[in-house]
């Protein structure tokens, strides 16, 4: 293929559609090791659910990369599948550090070791809260609560504004209102989770927490400020639209799905460590098990 007789947008479209290829790629092969090493089902399915957001975020940006001329309930409609997928794996993640932790909040068992420790809250929760709260299924449950949150206001707000942009009525103001609540709700779920870590730290500690809350909350958050940014460039006049048949706001969509198509081929590499096979294969266990032979 002579890449001189393309176009720069063919060019760029091959290039999406490569990097959406390769994220299928690393995110399949890791799939498919914990499907043959299928010793924890609870967790090893919550895994799951969260490595394809990769492919999903790729693919639907990918979606919307080849329709750029398409209209703006159509790209609200895509946000809206990332952002209930988004949801998902934040629910999902959340479940996955109890079963870690052997919690759960349902039965409402809760360790005696865990009960009483300490939880240091920071401004500006302290506004709502007191500085200083001990664990007990109250306090887990309000962690809980604040994480949950966000995978519920998360998809009404997409619905909200795909209806409202349907209907004509969805002035420049009310999109700001929108990413503030948005953008509220998105930091409180992080806040929490960064609790949650605080607290159970130690026991955590071997689950590699910290590469997989990267993993996840890196997703969610670097896509929704990316969009931020593209935004403002877009209100400060800097991304302008050179093509009489592409709208200002259909090249900041294109550049947006274009960048997460890069992106995810990153984040679908650092899963690959973060949720490796190994402590479903015996890998973990015959290391650990020669350390101390050591």
């Amino acid at each position: 293929m002579d890449l001189s007789t393309l176009s720069p947008a063919e060019i760029t479209v091959m290039g999406a559609m490569f990097c959406v290829l390769l994220s299928m790629h690393f995110t399949m092969q890791l799939i498919s090791q914990h499907l043959f090493y299928w010793k924890n089902p609870k967790e090893q399915r919550a895994i799951i659910i969260i490595i394809l957001m990769a492919p999903v975020y790729s693919i639907n940006s990918f979606v919307g990369l080849l329709d750029a001329k398409g209209s703006k309930p159509f790209f609200m409609f895509l946000d809206a599948v990332k952002d209930c997928y988004e949801a998902l794996v934040i629910a999902t993640f959340l479940s996955l550090m109890y079963s870690y932790v052997n919690i759960s909040m349902s039965a409402q068992i809760i360790p005696d070791e865990y009960k009483g420790r300490e939880i240091h809250h920071s401004f500006p929760m302290t506004l709502f809260v007191p500085r200083t709260m001990h664990l007990d299924y109250r306090t887990l449950k309000q962690l809980k609560q604040w994480t949950w949150q966000f995978c519920i206001i998360r998809p009404v707000c997409s619905f909200l504004m795909i209806t409202l942009q349907i209907l004509g009525i969805y002035p420049a103001w009310l999109s700001w209102i929108f990413t503030v609540v948005l953008n509220i709700s998105v930091s409180l779920a992080l806040y929490s989770l960064v609790k949650f870590y605080h607290v159970f730290v130690k026991e955590l500690e071997p689950h590699k927490p910290l590469t997989k809350f990267m993993c996840v909350q890196g997703v969610v958050f670097f896509c929704f400020w990316q969009g931020i940014v593209l935004e403002i460039l877009v209100k400060m006049g800097v991304i302008k639209s050179h093509h009489f048949w592409l709208e200002v706001e259909q090249i900041e969509e294109a550049m947006q799905n274009v960048l997460v198509c890069l992106e995810m081929i990153v984040f679908s590499v650092i899963q690959q460590y973060a949720f490796h096979v190994a402590p479903y294969s015996g890998e973990t266990e015959a290391k650990m098990r020669m350390n101390k032979r050591d």
